[in-house]
């Protein structure tokens, strides 16, 4: 241990010598980019969370919203599906993704890891290196160890032949080893604290020229930077005065899982919550996620982690602007760019102002900028800061690029919101189905085994389901054939879904949730005398991506399978012979697939209405004209998997209604993922995701298995869309035009801009009031003060156009309404 931590000495003398001369570098207030200090926005991209299509667009779109850096993770279960075979391509296309951010202008933060955590499947670690002899993960254990840095090396490698680093001109300025492994360390002890230090000097012998990360990690070794992960990171201070502070995950939503209410997060609150880190002296600040995605195939981990990943983002799953969210943080970041200069140039001296309330201000040579803040959570306060007057909402700051005029406020949302839509686009799809046998011990491809086995055992994580099959021999003599009281069957499971099967018919089904993983089945079944057959077809919804050891754990039919009721009492049959089956039959059959699929006779719509479980449907459609992003609507169905042209798009489960407390949402006061939370009795996750640039002109093979039975005559495919804009402007709120310099800034008083997405137009006003409307977009109305000319002049200037501009006076909508008071202006305008 000695030796370790000096030669980690030397390594931290080794880089500082070299800071000066290195093309990044950091000081305690800054990353210093060829020599220019920066205060940097960055946002979380995931490049197999979208499609290779989707990329520019996305990157674009974060540009334009104020970011400076795109995060990812690198998901080694992707890279590496066995043991020396990598895979860089479609979606897990690394280099491609980030040339393609080199080409727009940012910068990279890539997090190696490997270990991603991520709600992805084992965390992203291949399920091959759980079988690898005598390995334990993310510990002070020889054989992870070197898998991990043949893993590292193998990136590195790539990155350095493509001159990614930003030492050889590429974008990549900082890089992540390991994940949030500071909990861990603390629940191992020793042999992780031995791993952590290993990992730190590890990763400096690989010589990238730029910094390395890790997050989560207080006793992070030197050169590593310490940073944080959370809702609100404000007190984080890292472990050396001269490393920047710096916010690797700022939550801008929550994960949706199945059965659970959907999360999401204020706008307001989110503002706040980064205005507050930059004020306390933060360097770099990062969204996750900036855009959330999809989780294609069976990439989510968790389990019970749903397709979507949408993660309450920036940009929505689809790729489009979640206004306000959207537009609120992108003129954000130009009030923090504008008051850069003296933000990286000294530590704030803070100023009360109240109870409170109280004013960060930074000074260079040449700047004053000045943050002041309202922690209040339910009044706004008038304060007094320089010659000035300020008027600062509820649990908010104010942005203040010159220390006297306030650009930005994190609770007033001057950007628009907006309505979307999904409208059908196809006439009603002609299925076919084909039906899942349930399996046999007689079927070829079985093995049988002694006792109750691991499932992922089995199947190597090749398929979410694995067969478990028994017999169970009646005798005529047995009670309950003449009572009709049937025995009860009961299952434990390590689940995470269950269906059993009694002589080929469905008897019954059982499945946890991710609060509570385990299930248990237990009910009356139908047995005959003689041979009954008993198949129980367990289902796992994605490995674990958290815990310790969280290779250890279990999956499948692992708890007693008891038979109650019988002469002799109570039959245990968890140590009996149990054959196994690995898979389905459509999979074997690669249903999914056009070739697969046309090696079967499917049947015709008489059969649709019977609404069987495990059955096979197919259909075709061509795809529709435009750019609008594509979805399935699955409400009709119960639970499952879907593909396109053979690609998975995921598992689908809209049988499964959130539960959970969904209640008004007010942005002032410390947010958590259980504060905001949507759909409460309505599916987890309705609409599935189909990328454009999965799809053929025409033709295109659509493919669900269902395992609960549905109805997939009422799948429809439909295109997303905004359907109406909003803007909610207080009279005299100012608006801040993109500009670095504030001596250039544009800074216009009260204006409403309202743009609808590109191929649309503003084909109506369908709200307009000046004066004290009420509500939100949406719902607007209006109140006792209000202008009966406020439609004339919103309908003259916007109709017909896809942006317009509204000033925000009486001028404009025939005088004021009620003089002396403070107004309003609100607008929902109509896009097609």
């Amino acid at each position: 241990m000695l030796r370790a931590n000096m030669l980690l000495l030397l390594f931290s003398f080794s880089w500082l010598a070299s800071a000066c001369t290195a093309s990044v570098s950091y000081d305690h207030r800054s990353i210093i980019i060829n020599g220019r200090k920066r205060i940097l926005i960055s946002g979380s991209i995931h490049y197999p969370r979208s499609t290779p299509e989707m990329w520019p667009d996305l990157i674009q779109k974060a540009k334009e919203g104020g970011v400076d850096v795109i995060q990812t993770y690198v998901f080694w279960n992707g890279h590496e599906p066995s043991p020396g075979k990598y895979y860089f391509e479609d979606r897990y296309d690394l280099v491609k993704f980030i040339k393609l951010v080199h080409q727009a202008g940012l910068y990279v933060n890539l997090r190696i890891g490997p270990y991603v955590c991520a709600e992805w499947n084992f965390g992203g670690f291949p399920v091959w290196l759980k079988y690898v002899p005598g390995i334990a993960f993310r510990t002070d254990n020889e054989p992870f160890k070197a898998a991990m840095q043949t893993f590292m090396e193998k990136i590195v490698g790539m990155m350095k032949a493509e001159s990614l680093f930003q030492s050889q001109g590429g974008p990549i300025i900082l890089s992540q080893i390991e994940n949030e492994y500071g909990p861990v360390e603390w629940e191992i002890g020793a042999p992780g604290k031995a791993y952590t230090n290993w990992a730190a000097q590890m990763a400096v012998n690989l010589n990238i020229g730029v910094p390395w990360i890790m997050c989560k990690q207080e006793d992070a070794p030197d050169p590593i930077i310490d940073t944080c992960n959370g809702f609100y990171c404000q007190n984080f201070t890292p472990t050396k005065k001269y490393k920047p502070k710096m916010w690797t995950e700022v939550w801008t939503g929550w994960y949706t899982e199945f059965g659970g209410a959907v999360p999401t997060r204020p706008a307001e609150d989110l503002a706040f919550s980064v205005a507050r880190f930059i004020q306390n002296g933060g360097s770099f600040v990062n969204y996750y996620m900036y855009h959330g995605g999809t989780n294609f195939g069976r990439t989510a981990g968790g389990p019970f982690i749903a397709t979507s990943y949408d993660y309450d983002s920036p940009l929505d799953e689809f790729g489009l602007p979640r206004e306000p969210k959207w537009g609120h943080l992108r003129d954000l970041h130009r009030a923090i760019k504008l008051s850069e200069s003296a933000l990286v140039s000294a530590d704030p001296s803070v100023i009360s102002l109240g109870r409170h309330q109280e004013a960060h201000v930074f000074k260079s040579s040449y700047q004053c900028a000045a943050f002041l803040a309202n922690y209040d959570t339910n009044y706004s306060v008038e304060v007094r800061f320089g010659d000035g007057q300020y008027d600062l909402p509820p649990w908010s700051i104010s942005i203040l690029p010159d220390c006297k005029t306030a650009v930005y406020n994190t609770a007033r949302l001057g950007a628009q919101s907006s309505q979307m839509k999904m409208t059908p686009v196809n006439n009603a799809l002609s299925w076919q189905s084909f039906a899942e046998e349930t399996a046999s011990s007689d079927d070829p491809d079985t093995f049988t085994l002694d006792g109750l086995r691991d499932q992922i055992n089995m199947t190597w994580d090749s398929t979410d389901y694995l067969w478990y099959m028994t017999d169970i021999t009646i005798s005529p003599d047995e009670g309950f054939l003449e009572s009709g009281q049937s025995p009860l069957l009961t299952i434990g499971s390590a689940g995470h879904a269950l269906h059993v099967f009694i002589n080929g018919k469905l008897s019954g089904t059982a499945y946890g949730s991710l609060e509570k993983r385990r299930l248990r089945f237990s009910d009356n079944v139908k047995l005959r005398s003689g041979i009954n057959k008993l198949a129980l077809l367990s289902v796992s919804l994605g490995l674990p991506n958290i815990g310790l050891h969280f290779e250890t754990w279990n999956v499948g039919v692992l708890g007693s399978v008891t038979l109650k009721g019988l002469n002799s009492g109570t039959w245990d049959l968890s140590q009996r012979k149990w054959t196994y089956k690995v898979g389905l039959k459509g999979e074997a059959l690669s249903l999914h697939t056009v070739n697969g699929s046309s090696s079967v006779e499917w049947v015709q719509k008489p059969y649709l209405a019977k609404k069987p479980p495990l059955t096979w449907y197919k259909a075709t459609f061509d795809a529709p004209s435009g750019n609008d992003p594509l979805a399935l609507d699955m409400v009709s169905m119960g639970k499952g998997q879907i593909w396109i042209n053979g690609r998975s798009i995921g598992r689908h489960w809209p049988a499964y209604t959130a539960h959970g407390a969904c209640r008004d949402c007010y942005y002032a006061g410390t947010y958590n993922e259980n504060k905001c939370r949507t759909k409460c009795g309505e599916p987890s996750q309705r609409w599935y995701h189909v990328p454009r640039g999965w799809l053929n002109p025409s033709g295109n093979l659509l493919v669900v298995f269902e395992e609960w039975g549905g109805e997939p005559t009422k799948i429809a495919l439909a295109q997303r869309a905004t359907s109406s804009v909003c803007a909610d402007i207080f009279e005299g709120q100012p608006t801040l035009q993109s500009s670095q310099k504030l001596a250039s800034a544009k800074l216009i008083k009260a204006k409403a801009h309202l743009r609808c997405q590109p191929g649309q137009i503003i084909s109506d006003i369908k709200f307009a009031s000046y004066g004290w409307p009420q509500g939100t977009c949406g719902s607007f109305k209006e109140g006792s003060c209000h202008a009966h000319k406020s439609y004339d002049f919103p309908r003259r200037v916007c109709i017909g156009k896809q942006f317009c501009t509204i000033p925000v006076a009486p001028a404009y909508f025939g005088g004021d309404p009620c003089p002396g008071s403070a107004k309003k202006f609100s607008v929902e305008a109509v896009c097609s």
